[in-house]
């Protein structure tokens, strides 16, 4: 079996873990934060030790493709915050003008 076997290349920013929904971003995230394989698989318990294993290899056989697939991850995902803040429905853009008006209200009692 090969290395690239384990997962579903479905675009060059969404690589999963084959047969889940899970992409390989939610394992390196635990990994880059120091978290063991066990305590991956604890965390992700649909994963077997196999897969956060093969995940985690991938990535240090091809840092530089996967940090940069990382760091697409990371501006697309402040792009779409971004995008639903400023494209709020009425009601809550109205909400968070009565929310800060209370609060100004509060600090100037």
């Amino acid at each position: 079996m090969q290395l690239e076997d384990y997962f579903d290349f479905l675009s060059a920013d969404d690589i999963r873990l084959k047969g889940h929904r899970i992409g390989i971003d939610n394992v390196l995230d635990y990994y880059l934060e120091g978290y063991t394989p066990e305590e991956i698989a604890a965390n992700l318990p649909s994963l077997s030790l196999e897969q956060i294993h093969a995940t985690i290899t991938y990535y240090l056989h091809n840092r530089v493709d996967v940090e940069a697939y990382l760091s697409r991850l990371v501006t697309w995902r402040k792009q779409r915050y971004q995008e639903s803040v400023v494209n709020l429905s009425p009601l809550v853009q109205r909400l968070r003008i009565l929310k800060d008006q209370r609060n100004e209200r509060q600090v100037n009692s």
